[in-house]
């Protein structure tokens, strides 16, 4: 959000993720569930308003449905497909507690994720560049070749 910006939360739950630590919480205004990242909050106050109760059964299904940290119910489903290098450690990796994987007759690995967001999915796919083949869905493969097309152009070496 914007700079100095202020938002009346409900608190939820404390969540560590990546050696960062986040405030899952009801966002009054937006009617929603929102993780808050504390090295982001620059100051905290007590409200008199009355806080929002979120069952912890809403907290998972909203929390744990889609990879990663950018939560939401899992709108998109991602397969990817790594090189038979990439694949020996790939293999040991959980991404997310609902992935599905096989191994492919060329010794390839293919893995399939739920997710809503892109952003930190992408990050992991960037890690993996080039034993990763994004196969679908097709807006995840089209954002990654926009992504890798601006990093081409900012660290193009001049002749």
């Amino acid at each position: 959000g914007a700079k100095g910006e202020q938002r009346l939360i409900s608190p939820q739950r404390l969540v560590h993720y990546r050696d960062n630590w986040y405030c899952d919480a009801w966002r009054h205004n937006r009617q929603g569930l929102r993780s808050f990242s504390l090295d982001r909050m620059q100051s905290v106050a007590l409200m008199n308003e009355a806080s929002v109760q979120v069952s912890e059964d809403q907290l998972n299904a909203h929390y744990a449905s889609s990879y990663g940290i950018f939560n939401g119910k899992a709108s998109e489903t991602a397969v990817l497909r790594f090189s038979a290098h990439a694949a020996q450690w790939v293999a040991d990796e959980i991404w997310h507690e609902k992935q599905t994987a096989h191994w492919l007759s060329d010794g390839r690995y293919e893995l399939t994720i739920p997710y809503h967001e892109s952003p930190e999915l992408m990050g992991e796919i960037m890690r993996w560049m080039p034993e990763v083949e994004v196969v679908a869905p097709m807006r995840l493969k089209t954002k990654l070749v926009e992504l890798l097309t601006q990093a081409l152009q900012v660290n193009r070496v001049d002749d």
